[in-house]
């Protein structure tokens, strides 16, 4: 096949992928706690250069997503737009998550949606491992790369990592720990109040709440981190 062309339907995309995928990457993959029960072999290094050489197109994105395959789904995120996504096509995609990389994949796409904040608020309620994930990987995305977003929208959200920073899977503990330390680094208007959520969580008789509440605390009060928030302008 010749070399990545934007116009390449997903069926043209899925046929590459399949060329270029290796065992060793597959069993790489497995290391990562990346599940690759429907991987290829083929890794982010070359995942990404080409999804610079694909043409977003809402339409391929949805149907590499269908083929149910993990480097497909990753372009399917890579390629997408944000702008023509449905909310209930982001609602199946979310009921598809069976790895934390496909979440937080998506999750990048999802907070250029125009109705993030609703996916948040929906998925932070959802009982579904991945799903809930979801909700704080966004958070944690749309505190970095939002930049026009007013920081009363990410002080809003402070209560809901509050109410979750006691769920103990894995997943999601992390997820929650990503966000409430990313919010905190956005500004210095954030950092304060983020970080006495996290002085509040290290101080809780849960131990997964206290988790997350010390590692946030840690990483708020670094010397390179303080510098770094102090020096930023948004």
């Amino acid at each position: 096949m010749s070399l990545p062309a934007p116009d390449w339907t997903a069926q043209d995309i899925v046929a590459h992928l399949r060329s270029i995928g290796t065992e060793e990457n597959r069993a790489g993959m497995a290391r990562f706690g990346i599940n690759t029960a429907t991987a290829l072999g083929v890794g982010n290094t070359d995942l990404r250069p080409l999804a610079r050489k694909l043409e977003r197109n809402h339409g391929r994105s949805l149907a590499l997503w269908a083929s149910g395959i993990r480097e497909a789904r990753l372009l399917a995120a890579f390629t997408g737009e944000p702008k023509k996504i449905a909310i209930e096509e982001c609602r199946r995609w979310a009921g598809d998550f069976d790895s934390w990389e496909i979440v937080d994949t998506v999750s990048d796409l999802f907070v250029d949606t125009p109705f993030w904040r609703d996916l948040v608020d929906e998925f932070a309620s959802d009982e579904r491992e991945f799903v809930r994930r979801t909700a704080f990987a966004m958070l944690a995305w749309a505190a970095v790369h939002l930049k026009k977003e007013p920081d009363a929208t990410f002080l809003s959200y402070l209560p809901l990592i509050e109410v979750h920073a006691g769920d103990e899977r894995n997943f999601v503990r992390k997820a929650v720990n990503w966000a409430l330390r990313q919010i905190g680094k956005r500004s210095t208007s954030l950092h304060a109040p983020a970080l006495a959520l996290a002085q509040k969580l290290a101080g809780s008789p849960d131990k997964t709440a206290r988790w997350n509440g010390k590692n946030a605390v840690k990483e708020l009060t670094d010397a390179k981190t303080l510098a770094r928030i102090a020096a930023r302008k948004i």
